[in-house]
């Protein structure tokens, strides 16, 4: 090889040497160069690296000779590993600098010769702001945690006194604690009335609360929507009949049985349909009209729609996207006129949009409104095995035994002492004996001592809740069997579920219907001597 081929290649690799420099002086990183004995080779630093140490004086030395001890036998430990397996090592360090913290990435790569570049990257930056994410998700999931416990709270802060109001009414009316006379009946309705709007009210606001902290879960199941639609009309003829509305139906004999929420979806119906009798003049008509529509025209899925049709005063054109809103109602005369919070709307559109659905309304002015649900069909399961006239609307239960057999014994674990008195007064004129606990250690103790037939348990009480004591029970092989129905006044999502995991047999949200009581107590008394 002749002197100016040599020149040549010196030059090149000059000029390799001076592009590689200047591509590691442009990172914003400190990078070093060490062999296998842990030794200094080369040492560079970036404008923008953040370096202590002096390049020219490391050189040579050892990483345990220049750096901290812990730092020092991280970084001989990656040196080792990434000569060992030829791979790029990654490790993040934190070290004090100028009396602050700083996180640093370290990546150790083979670079052949036995020896290894370490690239020095600062990260503090990010870090605080994972740090800084961190800590915000925390602070969201406290505030999501407190939400949930002041709804847990207001629900049971407000359907315990609305339980006493309630059933006290409902007892009175039935003669528990003496006779009355029509006008005091009356009377007694229109708190009843008042009070059954006030749950009302309370339970809007919950659900448009649970939907917006995502703690409402469907739970779907097969339903008949036969069925569906006409035990939601049974809530509005009452209100029908007084106003001399025609109610109008127009549900096919063989629809499907479907895969949706019932309860959910029948809370829709219901709040549309209470709308269309409110907002529909005496002698006016209301017409509920079912159809199954094919999949063609909707991606192929069909689509079951339900619309509400009413001759009531309707709604101007500027005032229809307001519907939907929670909280608002699009007239204040018509708030004045009509009570409400404006949350139906809002609630039906939320609980639609959940099933995938969608919401429509067509309406003019002094001529009527028609709403339509649009739900995705996807789970059609089979056609009803029975007739609409073959669904039992009611439950039929076994009668107690006779006056002769032994007089059951309830006992009625609670710590509200109006709820005590409501319900042991109505049991109690039903002919049942009432044995009261007013803490979960105290009904433990009572069902063991006394074997009732059957438990009233309260969830929320004080010493030990209901869900702890009715495990405790369980435990109990004389009481294994033993009826238990839960009381509980937070109604939340998933209250059910954790009650009858506990081992409670049924479960009833207050505020409580007596009747509803008393049937319950009855079908489980059946049973349990069946």
């Amino acid at each position: 090889m002749d002197i100016s081929d040599r020149k040549a290649i010196q030059e090149a690799l000059k000029l390799s040497e001076e592009r590689s420099r200047a591509t590691l002086l442009a990172l914003p990183d400190v990078v070093y160069r060490i062999n296998s004995n842990g030794q200094y080779v080369d040492f560079l630093v970036s404008p923008q690296g953040k370096n202590l140490i002096d390049p020219q004086q490391v050189i040579g030395k050892s990483l345990r000779e220049v750096l901290p001890s812990d730092i020092a036998e991280i970084q001989c430990s990656l040196l080792q590993k990434a000569l060992a397996t030829e791979t790029i090592q990654i490790q993040e360090q934190q070290i004090c600098l100028d009396g602050k913290q700083v996180y640093e990435e370290v990546r150790v790569a083979p670079c052949g010769n036995n020896e290894v570049v370490f690239f020095i990257r600062d990260i503090s930056d990010r870090k605080l702001a994972e740090f800084q994410l961190q800590r915000t998700n925390e602070e969201l999931m406290r505030a999501t945690r407190l939400k949930d416990e002041f709804l847990a709270s207001m629900s049971h802060e407000l359907r315990t006194p609305l339980n006493a109001i309630l059933g006290m009414t409902e007892g009175l009316q039935a003669g528990v604690f003496g006779s009355v006379s029509d006008r005091q009946i009356e009377a007694l309705q229109t708190v009843e009335n008042s009070g059954n709007h006030l749950l009302s009210l309370i339970n809007d606001i919950l659900d448009v609360a649970k939907i917006e902290s995502g703690q409402m879960i469907l739970d779907l199941t097969t339903t008949s929507i036969q069925h569906l639609c006409r035990s939601s009309l049974i809530f509005i003829n009452q209100q029908a009949l007084h106003k001399q509305i025609q109610v109008i139906e127009r549900i096919p004999p063989n629809l499907p049985d479907l895969l949706l929420d019932e309860r959910r979806i029948r809370q829709v119906l219901i709040n549309l349909l209470n709308n269309a009798v409110k907002f529909t003049d005496v002698g006016g008509s209301i017409t509920l009209a079912v159809t199954l529509l094919s999949g063609e025209d909707y991606g192929g899925k069909a689509v079951l729609r339900f619309a509400i049709q009413d001759t009531g005063i309707g709604i101007a054109p500027e005032n229809i996207k307001k519907l939907f809103q929670p909280f608002i109602q699009i007239d204040s005369a018509l708030n004045r006129k009509y009570e409400g919070t404006g949350l139906g709307l809002a609630l039906v559109k939320r609980i639609v949009d959940m099933h995938g659905g969608n919401v429509s309304i067509v309406s003019e002015l002094g001529v009527g409104s028609c709403f339509t649900i649009e739900l995705p069909c996807g789970s059609v399961v089979l056609p009803s095995s029975q007739s609409e006239s073959q669904i039992p609307l009611n439950l039929h239960f076994q009668p107690l035994q006779s006056s002769s057999s032994r007089i059951p014994l309830i006992l009625l674990a609670e710590d509200n002492e109006a709820n005590i008195s409501t319900v042991s007064s109505y049991l109690g004129a039903k002919g049942y004996r009432i044995l009261v606990a007013k803490d979960g250690q105290e009904a433990i103790a009572l069902a063991k001592s006394h074997q009732p037939d059957l438990i009233l348990m309260d969830i929320q009480m004080p010493v030990v809740d209901g869900l702890e004591a009715t495990k405790q029970i369980r435990l109990d092989p004389s009481l294994v069997n033993l009826p238990i129905i839960a009381l509980t006044a937070l109604a939340m999502e998933g209250d059910r579920d954790r009650c009858l995991a506990a081992g409670a047999n049924h479960y009833l949200s207050k505020p409580v219907k007596l009747k509803q009581l008393d049937l319950c107590i009855k079908e489980l008394l059946a049973n349990s001597r069946a």
